[in-house]
């Protein structure tokens, strides 16, 4: 139980082996330590894994986990995580995801839920208030993710895997209602413990310390949400795929497998092109006002349409420029039950492979006719599509080709080209999950989709990469959209980028390191809260406690040190290639005979582990007793940092 408000105050144990469940220990000191959410989940897991742990060991933990404000009305604070050891990466992922589940699960009486073991058939968990009753269900083995939810009436909310994650696909997703748990892999692992479907319901809700004060926190945050030229204006309008235009302009926009920034057919699959032409309404994640949420027609259906990542990976990435056929693959994918960033990814790099003659996979650039039928043999793991269902790394290691695989730690890239935003590809590179464009920190917004400060210079990235890393690590533990994070941004500096103002505050961010660094050492100088940054103030108010600035941050640090910590013990190596990224992107130039559109990754990487209190990429004993993490019996035998 807990003395705090805005938590259920208890944490499901299930043990599918033993068809057993219990309550899993967790106190308001762990609660206050970590939020909740994906640095809640780290905290668990750092305490379970082993060296050499893998993804589909019986033992291996999925950790589902909410956050404080998960079903407290406060704006796009819907969203629930799912932590475990990635069968994409072999180190911790974390999947975020924007459907009902997690609000369901909170009404069922629980913060989170760990689940060990494997069952022998396929089954269904039932959570209703207090009770969990396991249910074989053999008749719903194959069944697409859409038909599966329907067999649920009532509003249960069913969590659900397609057949990609039964097949164990290693970026197979998880999916609550049109939203999807989709990267690392995390549905291979509900496949390989033979979990199909959870459900939760209850009659409870979390009771709120201040009500009045977090309604006027609320509505004080949807307005500064409204107002913004990005989550107000650009989001509901054009959704993500509003993005396509910039990044063109800007030279990120990843073409022909990353090996350019710019597609001229750019327009055919822009977010103008899909609002014109496709767009029949806007949707939202619950208590969101953003909006983002595209919905389109697919063989007469009202569907979801496509986020920025899959017209742009599945577009100029693949040099298609026909978006209907990106329409259909987003539903098809989300059918099968895949994630559309590494999918894309691994059918580019095979197309790159086919054109150097290095694999006869069938596919290549601009011819698409073969697409559809493609995804079928992934989630079935047929033919070519068992080797592409191992996604780009493992491909690499098989047929060659390793300096233009496009992935970071085993994880395909999002469509953001880092060449023409080099505090993006340092993010990439350090990313925890690996190749994750908001895991990185979304360096991408200060250099060029929000701010336009130089993309290019080293100068000052690392620092700013850290504090957007921190905020994003610890919106997404309160149970936060990290799209909430862009409104940090100051109206004006976004709506007036010429404006001298504008132009004097983007040359200043490279010279901000110092004070950055002072605040990110010694975050308890931050004992105050900002009225741009309303993250804290609103956990204050739904649970009583006492987060300023500082502390808010700091839990962010908490949590990435944690989550890195635990890649180490999973086997991460220390040294040279702890943080990398493929040498397409660090060593050529996108633009030939320009130095500058190159990563220094190097150069920038040696700030970044400075100012983190890292060396070779693991934090060091300072910063892990700073910090308080406890350290596991076993990270004696493999952590390098352990003592003194």
């Amino acid at each position: 139980m807990t003395n705090l408000k805005g938590y259920m105050g208890k944490v499901l144990y299930v043990d599918l082996t033993k068809k057993t469940y219990s309550e899993f220990p967790w106190t308001d000191e762990d609660r206050k330590r970590t939020i909740g959410g994906k640095i809640m989940a780290a905290d668990i897991l750092l305490q379970h894994i082993k060296p050499g742990m893998k993804a589909f060991d019986e033992d291996n933990w999925l950790v589902i986990t909410t956050g404080p404000l998960t079903r407290c009305k406060t704006p796009s604070s819907t969203r629930f995580n799912i932590s475990t050891v990635s069968p994409l990466t072999g180190i911790l992922t974390s999947s975020n995801c924007g459907g009902p589940f997690g609000r369901r699960l909170k009404k069922a009486g629980w913060d989170a839920m760990v689940i060990t073991g494997r069952a022998e058939e396929l089954t269904w968990i039932e959570i209703v208030d207090s009770e969990v009753t396991f249910h074989d269900v053999p008749e719903y083995k194959g069944m697409l993710t859409g038909e599966l939810q329907k067999q649920f009436k009532g509003g249960t909310s069913p969590l659900v895997i397609g057949p990609a994650g039964e097949n164990k696909v290693l970026y197979a997703g998880v999916f609550s209602g049109e939203r999807t748990a989709g990267r690392g892999g995390v549905g291979a692992v509900f496949g390989d413990k033979n979990l199909k479907i959870i459900t939760a319901n209850g009659t409870q809700n979390p009771e709120i310390y201040d009500m009045e004060k977090l309604d006027e926190i609320t509505e004080q945050w949807k307005m500064q949400l409204l107002r913004h030229p990005i989550t107000g204006a650009q989001l509901s309008k054009l959704g993500t795929a509003g993005l396509v235009a910039p990044m063109q302009a800007h030279r990120i926009l990843a073409t022909k497998n990353f090996s350019d920034g710019r597609f001229d057919a750019f327009e055919k699959v822009s977010g103008e092109e899909l609002t014109e032409k496709y767009l029949v309404g806007n949707g939202n994640c619950y208590s969101c006002p953003m909006r983002c949420e595209r919905r389109v027609k697919v063989d007469g259906k009202n569907v979801k349409g496509p986020e920025l990542e899959t017209l742009g990976l599945f577009g100029p990435n693949i040099l298609n420029d026909d978006i209907e056929k990106i329409l259909r693959w987003n539903y098809e994918l989300d059918e099968l039950g895949m994630d559309t960033i590494s999918c894309a990814g691994s059918i580019a790099f095979a197309m790159e492979l086919q054109e150097k003659g290095m694999w006869d996979s069938g596919l290549e650039f601009g011819k698409t006719d073969n697409i559809s039928d493609v995804f079928r043999l992934i989630a079935n793991r047929e033919g070519i599509g068992d080797i592409l269902a191992d996604g780009t790394k493992r491909m690499s290691e098989k047929f060659g080709g390793k300096e233009f695989a496009i992935h970071a730690k085993g994880m395909e890239l999002a469509a953001y080209e880092p060449r023409g935003a080099v505090g993006q590809g340092l993010g990439y590179a350090t990313a925890n999950r690996g190749g994750c464009h908001l895991n990185a920190g979304y360096m991408v917004v200060l250099e060029g989709l929000g701010l336009n400060m130089n993309s290019y210079t080293p100068k000052g990235k690392a620092s700013l990469a850290i504090m957007f890393q921190n905020v994003m690590e610890a919106a997404s533990a309160a149970g936060c959209c990290v799209f909430t994070s862009y409104a940090v941004l100051p109206w004006f500096i976004v709506a007036k980028p010429t404006s001298l103002l504008t132009r004097f505050i983007q040359q200043a961010f490279k010279f901000l390191t110092p004070i950055l660094y002072i605040g990110m050492q010694y975050p308890e100088i931050l004992a105050l809260n900002i009225p741009l940054i309303q993250y804290p103030r609103a956990i204050n108010a739904a649970t009583g406690s006492k987060y300023t600035m500082g502390t808010f941050i700091k839990a962010g640090s908490y949590g990435y040190n944690v989550e890195r910590v635990c890649n180490v013990i999973l086997g991460l190596p220390v040294g040279k290639d702890t943080d990398t990224l493929p040498k397409r992107l660090t060593d050529e130039e996108q633009v030939p005979g320009v130095k500058k559109t190159k990563v220094p990754l190097d150069k920038m990487k040696k700030s970044y582990y400075i100012i983190r209190g890292w060396k070779d990429g693991a934090p060091t004993a300072r910063m892990i007793k700073k910090l308080g993490i406890k350290l596991p019996e076993c990270a004696k035998e493999v952590y390098p940092y352990g003592k003194g």
